[in-house]
């Protein structure tokens, strides 16, 4: 009787163990970095540790969303040049809207005719919610972006982004009006140095 009753409650346990422990779900909506050595460790960068305010060492894959925001350092940057083609977001979402993919594919386009630059995707939210999500929501709008630009056919190292949050407003103020030109991506035009 005893048996019966440990036979029992060892059975209840290991099933409920396992209905716990439940099935290993496969990742959703991961966006993976283009280059060699993406997912993998890279071997440590001569020179010692990185001081604060100092940009991090570059390596063949661009960095994304690094607080200096490119992986050209020295290239000029030029903020006009495609500044027509700025990328705007609904409220909360980094999906590009459809009336706002032409520009990206103009910026595309510009990017295919002149092989030598690259450009800078540069994220930004409105003032509502938290420093920590506006940059996470900024940097899922730049990544965005440049998805879309390599499905172009843009080369990914020709492609940089970072994430300013809700630091950089284009208009000061509150109200939608106003919020709305501040969920955007700005393009920064960078040119190989001379």
């Amino acid at each position: 009787m005893k048996r019966n009753k440990f036979v029992s409650l060892l059975v209840i346990g290991l099933v409920l163990t396992v209905a716990a422990s439940g099935c290993r779900k496969k990742p959703v909506n991961t966006t993976i970095l283009p280059g060699p050595r993406a997912g993998t460790p890279g071997e440590p960068t001569p020179g010692g540790p990185i001081k604060p305010g100092e940009p991090p060492i570059t390596t063949d894959v661009p960095y994304v969303g690094s607080p200096q925001g490119t992986g050209h350092p020295g290239w000029p940057e030029d903020p006009q040049a495609l500044k027509a083609h700025t990328v705007y977001f609904d409220y909360d979402r980094s999906v590009i809207r459809t009336t706002e993919q032409p520009k990206v594919a103009a910026v595309a386009d510009y990017l295919k005719a002149n092989s030598g630059k690259a450009v800078r995707v540069e994220g930004n939210c409105d003032e509502r919610g938290t420093e920590e999500y506006n940059r996470s929501l900024g940097e899922r709008r730049a990544l965005a972006v440049r998805e879309e630009l390599i499905r172009l056919g843009i080369d990914p190292t020709r492609a940089d982004t970072i994430s300013y949050g809700k630091d950089k407003p284009a208009v000061q103020g509150t109200g939608e009006a106003v919020w709305k030109q501040n969920r955007r991506d700005d393009f920064i035009l960078l040119s190989p140095p001379k």
